[in-house]
């Protein structure tokens, strides 16, 4: 049974499903400051989502049972991720911002509002140019999810 905390945060991954990435490749190198373990409580409840390193440039994301790959996706200053389900037939896409404290201990997560980006988007030039104009569209992204890192490494895979 999933708890009412994974159905809170699920949007975060399968929520609003694209057919194509923000980018087609990465913007940039992975960020090793996000690679490690990340949980978020709700009292007694704690989910974790477990982000480790393919290659250079891409993440494997292991959450709610489920495993993605992800890369960085930056439109002008907006730090965003293309995250792609890889343990399903459809392979669709999420497009999440992210924002690490300076101190690099709690992680927001915020997916796009496909409200703004209609999910029914088909190629990933558009999405930009969407994202580009959204900017400072305070509708652009869903309510933050904040996880924090895990104080010692969850080695439990469920």
């Amino acid at each position: 049974m999933r708890s009412v905390l994974a159905l809170a945060i699920g949007w975060l991954f399968f929520g609003c499903e694209y057919e194509v990435p923000i980018t087609e490749q990465p913007t940039r190198k992975i960020d090793e400051k996000l690679v490690g373990d990340w949980v978020i409580r709700d009292g007694e409840k704690e989910e974790v989502m477990k982000v480790a390193k393919l290659d250079d440039s891409t993440y494997i994301v292991f959450y709610d049972d489920r495993l993605y790959r992800a890369y960085h996706s930056d439109v002008g200053k907006t730090q965003l991720v293309s995250v792609q389900t890889i343990d399903s037939e459809e392979r669709k896409y999420s497009y999440i911002a992210w924002k690490l404290s300076p101190d690099g201990k709690s992680l927001g997560l915020q997916i796009v509002n496909d409200e703004i980006i209609p999910d029914a988007t088909k190629d990933s030039a558009t999405v930009r140019d969407l994202l580009q104009k959204n900017s400072q569209n305070p509708k652009l992204f869903k309510p933050e999810a904040k996880f924090n890192r895990a104080k010692e490494k969850v080695l439990k895979m469920r």
